[in-house]
């Protein structure tokens, strides 16, 4: 069997098409040369066991590396230091015995077999110096690396093995230990620390304050999607354009390694052989790859479970995201602030330029198809409207923009005309994103526009069979402020090679003249709606 995208778990490069993460491991070796104690807490399939996997394979010429995880380890596990102690040992021994940690002496093994077995009763300052003679007796320094230390979060046992090995950190000059400590898991130690205590005295008191600051860019580049690509390119000679696809990919999901490969794995596996692309050279094509997106934002799976799940677990961060969605206004990054910080945590967010922004437009949209079809949402009556509606929109199999524009003023017109102008501010973009979702569902798709957000105005850029329709949404804020916006929009049609594009208005004004009309700016045909 050859070679395929992988989404399944950890990838391995002689299965599994794969982007090179060289930079990374690069970054984290200088970590560990230094002696650095550290934690790399990324939000989920974010690609860290695979990197582990990577980087042991890096650091085993000049150390003897103990790579272990806590995945599936039992609540027994963290009742007292023995029971801790005791399966500690027996993962340590299982990368010995598996050929996973060599070069290791036969006299440690023994001392961790004998702990493995329970023959002794250990506390963890007895444990501390097992350690201290497992490393001086060493012929090369050792690393420690434990993978899912989200297993352990409700264990108090657990914070005092990081206790025991910050002090041998503490004390390394005299007493031997590892020459690095690399955790990984979704939350850092603080958060952990944060969910077992309940005094505001020990909430921030971490015993692994020691950590270094880990800001390795664990996100895929272009040039290494680029390169992933090609080797794709040398099995099976699509002829795509591999910098198009890659910067399409790249573009869509800020190089969030689950969804790079989700996107790639669909259009091989499902998009290539449909009816549409019935081969892997029109699968991978710009509207291939518009399906491959429109397919993965309706599949259900664990990714994607997971994120929904956060929201109703976090409620103050759900109200954050849908502020940041829905009310056009920008938000400051600051990680002091609760849900921010969840937030980025988890992956719904990143800081730029100081601002809140989502992290990619995968989630972006998956975060405006969860809130726009809330039942409430559904009780709306511009929603009922369109879905009476939504029929008559296409003409030769593409959106007709202008009526749907028109018919979504006259209908908000009827329904919203006597509402006041905090109704307007609020709820006018989420009314056009709910009454637009039924008449695209099912084929087309949307997608905010980054770069707006936060500018008065948002840009919605809507997919639909392969085309795509630029749509400005804005408040009116006088005839200077909207000959500005369009200027902009035909700017902005320019960088996507469009001649027409749309805008609607949610105009304050008394006595604004409401309906659809064009203009024409730099060569462009905007088709405006004012509401």
């Amino acid at each position: 069997m050859g070679k395929y995208f992988n989404t399944e778990g950890v990838c391995l490069p002689d299965l599994h098409y794969m982007v090179e993460v060289n930079r990374q491991l690069r970054e984290i070796k200088n970590l560990v040369d230094a002696g650095k104690y550290f934690t790399i807490n990324r939000a989920r399939q974010y690609g860290k066991t695979t990197t582990i996997r990577q980087l042991v394979r890096a650091l085993s010429p000049d150390y003897i590396v103990f790579s272990i995880s806590f995945e599936g380890m039992g609540d027994f596990v963290y009742r007292n230091d023995t029971n801790f102690c005791r399966e500690f040992s027996g993962l340590l021994c299982d990368t010995i015995e598996y050929g996973e940690t060599t070069e290791v002496p036969k006299e440690t093994f023994q001392i961790l077999s004998e702990y493995a077995k329970g023959e002794k009763q250990l506390s963890f300052r007895e444990y501390s110096n097992v350690i201290s003679q497992m490393c001086r007796d060493s012929v090369k320094p050792i690393i420690l690396i434990i993978d899912e230390v989200d297993q352990a979060s409700g264990s108090t046992t657990f914070l005092s093995f990081l206790g025991m090995l910050r002090d041998k950190y503490l004390k390394r000059i005299d007493r031997p230990t590892f020459q690095s400590v690399i955790l990984a898991g979704v939350h850092d130690i603080k958060n952990l620390k944060l969910k077992m205590r309940g005094d505001e005295e020990q909430q921030y008191n971490s015993p692994w304050n020691i950590a270094a600051d880990f800001n390795v860019d664990m996100s895929l580049s272009m040039d290494g999607i680029a390169e992933m690509l090609e080797k794709y390119e040398e099995d099976w000679h699509t002829g795509m354009d591999v910098m198009e696809m890659a910067g399409m990919i790249s573009n869509y999901t800020s190089g969030y390694p689950y969804l790079v490969s989700r996107l790639c794995k669909i259009i091989d596996e499902r998009v290539s052989g449909s009816e549409k692309y019935p081969d892997k050279r029109s699968a991978w094509s710009k509207s291939g790859f518009l399906e491959a997106e429109r397919i993965l934002l309706q599949e259900k799976n664990t990714l994607f479970e997971s994120l929904i799940h956060k929201l109703t677990t976090y409620p103050e961060m759900d109200e954050m995201l849908y502020a940041l969605l829905f009310s056009g206004r920008g938000i400051a990054y600051n990680p002091m602030n609760p849900a921010i910080d969840i937030a980025s945590m988890f992956g719904f967010v990143k800081n730029r330029d100081g601002m809140v922004e989502p992290a990619n437009r995968i989630f972006d949209t998956l975060l405006y198809n969860y809130y726009l079809s809330a039942n409430e949402m559904h009780e709306k009556d511009i929603y009922k409207a369109s879905l009476k509606d939504k029929n008559q929109f296409i003409t030769g199999g593409q959106l007709n923009m202008r009526l749907i524009l028109e018919k979504f003023v006259e209908h908000f017109t009827e329904l919203y005309a006597d509402s006041d102008e905090t109704f307007l501010e609020e709820e006018g973009r989420k009314y056009f994103l709910l009454y637009l979702r039924p008449i695209i569902n099912g084929i087309g798709n949307y997608y905010i526009e980054f770069r707006t957000r936060g500018m008065r105005r948002t840009d919605v850029i809507v997919d639909y069979r392969g085309e795509q329709s630029i749509i400005e949404m804005k408040i009116w804020h006088g005839d200077e402020y909207n000959r500005r916006g369009e200027e902009q929009l035909a700017e902005y049609l320019e960088d996507y090679k469009k001649s027409k594009g749309y805008m609607i208005s949610f105009n304050f004004n008394k006595n604004k003249q409401v309906g659809v009309h064009e203009v024409f700016v730099k060569n462009k045909v905007l088709v405006e709606a004012v509401v």
